[in-house]
């Protein structure tokens, strides 16, 4: 009781306010810790920005797990840990101790993965997955329609499963495409069992909670991002592979293996890698800048991925990475910046080899 009481008296009389403001101008000090060329200092500043649109829509807008919905909070304008240029994301916000249906219809999306999440980027610093349910493994209806059952209890039988824990937080969706312009997307609902079927008024004392919630996740997701460009950046352009149990343990996908790298290049120099993709459901390769978020995948190419990719006679895949497109096929555009971030994604690949990569002048590659 007294913990609420504490919790309106921060509401009312504007602590709750001052906090969430004094949180979010400490979190600058990351920003002003990275790089301190003006493109990257300024989207620096705007990635934080970008947090901020994301957490105030998951923390406040969108997190009754009573009575949860799917929304988009990474996406082309806000981006975070290596977004997937070819990923939409879609989350809800769930509760490990009740039971969810999630339904709709499969659509045509190349890869569609289901995960639940505990813990955020503020309070732990991960977001460990603890369920994941394929698409290829669900049973499916007429037209593709589907029904899955989200819960923390033993399996069903004869149903699609998707296991939570008790500390479960967060259903996300990945709809992966190969081919953005044929593919249609998957159409998902989700509803609590059981579950008062509308929206509660805004409680005072969790608002006061909500909020600080929002500006730890722009402090935390800052911090944690960025001592990875900073590790990362110890083998600048090279890509070996990331520990699967990091990737595992920030939300990512357990079907597939990651390749991340810090990458860094001089006007008149190029970034050649080398690929030589094995069997698996999808690749890609993408370019990022310092923050981990991917350049703009809108407007210029930052990507290719296992369908847009111009292939070798060996089937290997050669990829330069420039200011100014030499001529090659599967060029890259760096988008003004002298250095970033990148990754190489498989999934469900059924061997591993690592990608290569190398420093060469660009006039070297340019065609006549």
């Amino acid at each position: 009781m007294a913990d609420q009481s504490e919790a309106l008296a921060r509401v009312v009389d504007g602590r709750a306010w001052e906090e969430f403001c004094d949180t979010l101008k400490a979190a600058g000090a990351v920003v002003l810790a990275g790089p301190d060329d003006p493109l990257d200092r300024a989207e620096g500043w705007r990635y934080l920005s970008r947090l901020l649109r994301a957490g105030l829509e998951t923390f406040i807008e969108a997190s009754d797990a009573s009575t949860p919905h799917f929304q988009r909070t990474t996406g082309e304008t806000v981006k975070m840990g290596m977004d997937n240029p070819d990923n939409v994301y879609l989350n809800a916000p769930v509760n490990g101790g009740f039971d969810y249906r999630i339904w709709g219809t499969r659509g045509t999306v190349h890869y569609l993965g289901f995960g639940t999440q505990a813990g955020n980027y503020a309070a732990t610093g991960s977001l460990n997955t603890t369920g994941y349910l394929e698409a290829k493994d669900m049973r499916l209806g007429p037209g593709g329609s589907f029904e899955i059952v989200a819960s923390s209890k033993e399996q069903p039988k004869g149903v699609n499963w998707l296991p939570m824990k008790a500390e479960t937080r967060m259903i996300q969706i990945r709809q992966t495409r190969l081919d953005h312009a044929s593919e249609v997307l998957a159409d998902v609902k989700i509803e609590r069992v059981g579950g008062p079927g509308e929206v509660r008024p805004l409680d005072p004392v969790r608002f006061d909670r909500m909020l600080q919630g929002t500006a730890k996740f722009v402090a935390g997701t800052a911090r944690l991002f960025d001592s990875w460009a900073r590790d990362w950046k110890q083998h600048p352009n090279q890509l070996p592979r990331f520990p699967h149990e990091k990737a595992f343990a920030a939300g990512g996908d357990p079907n597939i293996a990651y390749y991340h790298s810090y990458w860094e290049l001089a006007d008149d120099e190029a970034l050649v890698v080398t690929l030589a993709p094995p069997e698996c459901d999808f690749w890609n390769f993408q370019l990022a800048n310092w923050w981990l978020e991917s350049l703009d995948y809108r407007f210029r190419k930052i990507h290719v991925n296992k369908h847009s990719a111009v292939y070798r006679p060996d089937g290997s895949v050669e990829i330069v990475v420039a200011a100014r497109d030499p001529g090659h096929p599967n060029w890259l555009d760096t988008c003004g910046h002298r250095r970033g971030t990148m990754c190489v994604r498989w999934i469900r690949a059924k061997t591993h080899p690592d990608p290569q990569a190398r420093v060469a002048k660009l006039a070297n590659l340019e065609r006549a």
